[in-house]
Formats: structure tokens, C-alpha cells, sequence
């Protein structure tokens, strides 16, 4: 079986559909399917071509044995609809170039939306490839542009949504990494196959990475110092100004400190409300590698993960639980619905506050500050939880299921 990944995002950047993608295609692989992948120069989320990249339209190399062909995209750090589109449409353009003359024949071709114009690509594909469509949805697209204010253009939404709509009716197969987003495509496309395709983690890729038992000392913070940390991209939908007034709520313990890690394109007001705040228990660590990442997560506490209070969240479920219950931290969740209901609730693997207030986070850390073995317990059940709920191989045998049904 020959399957082909169309993704704009993909190793050796960070972030949560590169992890995911990468994991699944390796685990393809060993099944005996010939995986190739079809991306962007990496970019993200600098919005600026990596170094050994530059300059080259197209070039070809091996990622943990997965052959992947990248080719130019335009890039800019600019927030304006213009180039954010001339960004999108420039690899639509140049991935359709690439593919058509550089990849063979293809049993399936897998699009990864957002963005979904990169489905324009996927479906021309198809066709010359004589494929099947599979159109994988981490996120609703316009939906959740619109919602969050990022397009507000009538027209755009109105062309973007007969376009989500087409290609959706092009698909073999739609699927969606929650279950709220497949309900969402069910309900308003009874007639297609819509598969809940999970998200997971490599756990034994995880316990691989050294420890760093120094990481406190060497970053200066004290061995009885609650760490609470968000590692991740420093975006509009994190709703991340709860975790500063928080801080701000707290500075009478300043045993309580709040890493961030990331970069993004809210990084500079987050900083700049740190300084109006004047907070002195909030540190941030500018974007690196999931593998320095990993000890920072080891030597912290417990996560917070914070979304907007809008109903668009309440089908989502972030990734960075998967990695910090995978490293046995419990989490901090300012996300309402079914990642509430799967990691709280059944998983009891740490606590809910609401999202966007920061009163109740912060009451919810001044407990577990004084019960900190409560934080030992929530970790342990939630790595269980993980196992159980969210193995990788087992994610990826189910797909192969569906695969071989839809051959």
C-alpha cells in the first residue's frame, strides 16, 4: 500500500501535528505500507526558513526512515490576511509541483487541515495519482478562524466553507482527532465515513530522553519551588493572560513560580504584561526542541493548559496532555468539555478551572500547594489512564483496519 502525508507542518519543527503525523507514519511503516510525506521548508512557528533549508525550492531527505519531500513556502511573520493567504496558497501551489513530478503513483493521499486551502493541493493529487482522499481535521476550519476572530472577511468565510464542504464530498474517509470534531462532520455529512483518528504519545520514546535532576539548580529555582508549566505555542486560542493574573493573584507565595516555554504570535504582549503586572514569579524560555523540552517538563510540577472560554473548544483536546501524563504530570486544564471529561473525569488525572479565570486557577494551585502529594497521585493515575486509553500502536492498527476496508 503506497500512502501518501500532504502537511504544511512536519519534523524537524515543533508542535503538535508534526509530533502526530511523524508518529503515525513510522508506526504505517512498520505495518508495510510505503509512506512518503509531502511538506513545506520548516518554518514553524518562526515564520522563517530554517537554517540548511534556505534558498532551495525543493529538496528530498529521510526522517526516521520516512522519505519526505520538501518545497518552497512563502514566509513572513505578518498577522494580515494577505500574506497568511499568500503563506497557505504558495504551498498549495508548490506541493502540487512537487507531487505531481516527484511522487509515484499512491494508494491513499492523507491531507492534514489546517490549512484546509492545502486540501486544493491534496485533491488535484488524487487525482493524477489515482488515489483515495483522506482528509484528516485537527482543527474546524473557517469555523474556528472565524470564532476566534482571525478571519472576519464574509466573503473569504463564505468561499473557505464551500471549499471545507467539497472536500469533505471528495473524501473516502474524513478523520478527526476528537470526538467533538467528529460529531461536528457527521452531522452535516451522514453519508461519509468519519473516523476518530486519536492522538497519543511514544511513550517509550519519552522514557529514552536523559534527565537533567540539575535542570532547577542550573535555572535557578529551589527544590521546594512549585513549578507550574505551559510549554507550547504562545497563540490567540490558548487564552494564556489567565496563567499572568494568576501569578499576579499569588505573588504572596513566591515559592509558586509559572514557566512559559514557546514562542508565538503573542509572545511580546504576554512579556509586556508581565511587566505591567510587575511579576516577578513568571519566567519565560524562548522555543527549543521537544528533547529539551522533555527535562523541563520532568523537573516542574504540573502542566497548565489553557484555552478561550468559547464554545468552538469544547470538541478540543490539547496535545501537550498527552506528553506531560506521559512523563507522569498531572495537569492544570482550563478546557471545558470532552478534554474535561476524558483526563478530569474519567482519568482523574489532575484539576479543572475555568477557562479564563484566573481567580479560580488561582485557588485551585494555592491547594495543591499545600497538598503537594495530591499532585504524586494525579500524575500516576493519569500515565495510567494514557496507557490504557491511548496507546499509539493501538491507535494506528485501527486505522490500518479502516485503510485496508477502504482499499
Amino acid at each position: 500500500m503506497n500512502f501518501l502525508i500532504i502537511t504544511q507542518y512536519f519534523p524537524p519543527e515543533t508542535g503538535a501535528p508534526q509530533n502526530r503525523l511523524l508518529q503515525l507514519a513510522k508506526r504505517l511503516q512498520k505495518q508495510g505500507v510505503k509512506v512518503v510525506v509531502l511538506t513545506a521548508m520548516p518554518n514553524y512557528p518562526q515564520m522563517h526558513i530554517h537554517q540548511g533549508y534556505r534558498g532551495k525550492f525543493y529538496c528530498h531527505e529521510e526522517i526516521e526512515g520516512i522519505p519526505v519531500h520538501r518545497c518552497w513556502i512563502f514566509t513572513g511573520t505578518s498577522k494580515a490576511i494577505l500574506p497568511r493567504l499568500v503563506n497557505y496558497f504558495s504551498f498549495v501551489i508548490t506541493s502540487f509541483l512537487i507531487g505531481l513530478f516527484k511522487i509515484k503513483q499512491q494508494d491513499f493521499v492523507m491531507c492534514e487541515s489546517p490549512p484546509l486551502f492545502l486540501g486544493i493541493s491534496a485533491w488535484l493529487l488524487s487525482i493524477f495519482k489515482r488515489a483515495r482522499m483522506i482528509f484528516n481535521v485537527s482543527d474546524l476550519w473557517p469555523e474556528s478562524a472565524e470564532k476566534l476572530g482571525l478571519v472576519t472577511n464574509t466573503a473569504l468565510l463564505k468561499l473557505s466553507t464551500r471549499l471545507e464542504e467539497f472536500l469533505y464530498s471528495h473524501s473516502v474517509i474524513i478523520s478527526g482527532q476528537t470526538q467533538g470534531i467528529v460529531k461536528n462532520i457527521s452531522g452535516r455529512f451522514p453519508s461519509k465515513t468519519v473516523y476518530w483518528l486519536k492522538n497519543g504519545v511514544d511513550m517509550d520514546e519519552l522514557s529514552k530522553t536523559d534527565e537533567e535532576p540539575m535542570w532547577r539548580a542550573r535555572n535557578g529555582f529551589h527544590q521546594d519551588d512549585l513549578l507550574l508549566l505551559y510549554a507550547g505555542i504562545l497563540g490567540h486560542a490558548q487564552g494564556l493572560e489567565v496563567i499572568l493574573h494568576a501569578a499576579k493573584i499569588l505573588e504572596d507565595r513566591p515559592h509558586i513560580k509559572f514557566i512559559l516555554v514557546g514562542s508565538g504570535p503573542i509572545r511580546d504582549r504576554l512579556i509586556a504584561l508581565k511587566a505591567e503586572l510587575n511579576l516577578s514569579n513568571v519566567f519565560f524560555l524562548d522555543n527549543r526542541p521537544k528533547r529539551e523540552v522533555v527535562p523541563i517538563i520532568r523537573a516542574s510540577d504540573a502542566a497548565l493548559i489553557p484555552l478561550r472560554k468559547l464554545d468552538l473548544f469544547k470538541g478540543a483536546i490539547p496535545s501537550k496532555i498527552f506528553e506531560n501524563l506521559a512523563l507522569h504530570k498531572p495537569v492544570l486544564l482550563g478546557v471545558e468539555g470532552e478534554a474535561k471529561e476524558l483526563f478530569i473525569e474519567q482519568g482523574k488525572a489532575g484539576w479543572a478551572f475555568e477557562p479564563e479565570n484566573a481567580l479560580d486557577l488561582s485557588v485551585k494551585i494555592r491547594f495543591l500547594a499545600e497538598n503537594r502529594s495530591l499532585l504524586t497521585e494525579a500524575g500516576t493515575r493519569g500515565y495510567d489512564f494514557l496507557c490504557s486509553e491511548f496507546d499509539l500502536d493501538v491507535i494506528a492498527a485501527g486505522f490500518m483496519k479502516l485503510l485496508h476496508r477502504h482499499s
